[in-house]
C-alpha cells in the first residue's frame, strides 16, 4: 500500500534549481512598518515592490505586515529554502518593546520554552536591552499612560506565525513594537528603513 503524498512534509521543499554565481542575487531589506512581504496586492497596500526596483528575487521567508526590520530576498531558491524552512535552524534575533517590565522568572519561562497553541516553543536567548538608536515608525507606536515599557532582544530558530508576539504575551507582556536585527550573520546595520544592500 503506497503512502499518501503529505503536503506538509513538502512544504518547504526546494523545487527552483540552484542559480549560478554570476547570477546570483542576495538583498538585505530594512522592511518598514505595515509594508507586505510580496511584491503585488490587489487591495492597494504597500508592498515589496514599492521600494525594491528588482526583479525575479523573493523573500525568503516571512515578515508581518506590522514588523520591521531584516528581510532577505533572493533569486536563488536554495538559499530561499535554507532560511525560511524549520529544519535548517537559522537563528534570528529580534528587537521587542514589550508593555510592562518583565523580570528574570518572566524572561526564564521564554528561555526555557513556553507552550503555546501550536505546541511548545524551543528555548530562545533572551535578554533586557537598552533602548536601540531606531528610527521613528509611522504611525508611532501608540502607548498607555504611565505604563513603562521595556526592550528585549530575543533570538529564536524557528519561524512560526506572529511567534515572538505570542511568546510575550504568553508571560504577559504584549509586543508593541517588533524589529527584525539579524538573520543568521545578517543584519540591519548601516541600512536605513525602507533602504536594501545588496552583497
Amino acid at each position: 500500500m503506497s503512502k499518501k503524498h503529505s503536503p506538509k512534509r513538502n512544504q518547504y521543499r526546494d523545487n527552483k534549481p540552484k542559480v549560478d554565481q554570476s547570477t546570483r542575487r542576495v538583498l538585505l531589506f530594512n522592511k518598514p512598518f505595515n509594508v507586505l512581504t510580496q511584491f503585488t496586492d490587489q487591495e492597494g497596500r504597500q508592498t515589496l515592490k514599492d521600494f525594491v526596483p528588482i526583479e525575479n528575487v523573493y523573500a525568503a521567508g516571512r515578515l508581518d505586515k506590522d514588523s520591521e526590520g531584516l528581510l532577505v530576498l533572493t533569486n536563488d531558491g536554495k538559499l530561499q529554502n535554507k532560511l525560511a524552512s524549520p529544519k535548517h535552524k537559522t537563528n534570528k534575533t529580534y528587537w521587542v518593546q514589550v508593555e510592562g517590565e518583565p523580570q528574570h522568572q518572566d524572561l526564564e519561562q521564554l528561555r526555557s520554552g513556553v507552550i503555546l497553541k501550536d505546541g511548545p516553543t524551543q528555548a530562545a536567548k533572551v535578554e533586557i536591552i537598552d533602548t536601540p538608536e531606531v528610527w521613528e515608525r509611522t504611525p508611532p507606536v501608540r502607548f498607555r499612560q504611565n505604563k513603562p515599557t521595556t526592550w528585549l532582544s530575543i533570538t529564536i530558530s524557528e519561524g512560526r506565525n506572529r511567534q515572538v508576539r505570542r511568546m510575550t504575551a504568553h508571560i504577559g507582556f504584549p509586543t508593541l513594537r517588533l524589529i527584525r536585527y539579524s538573520i543568521g550573520n545578517w543584519t540591519i546595520d548601516d541600512i536605513e528603513n525602507g533602504q536594501y544592500r545588496e552583497i
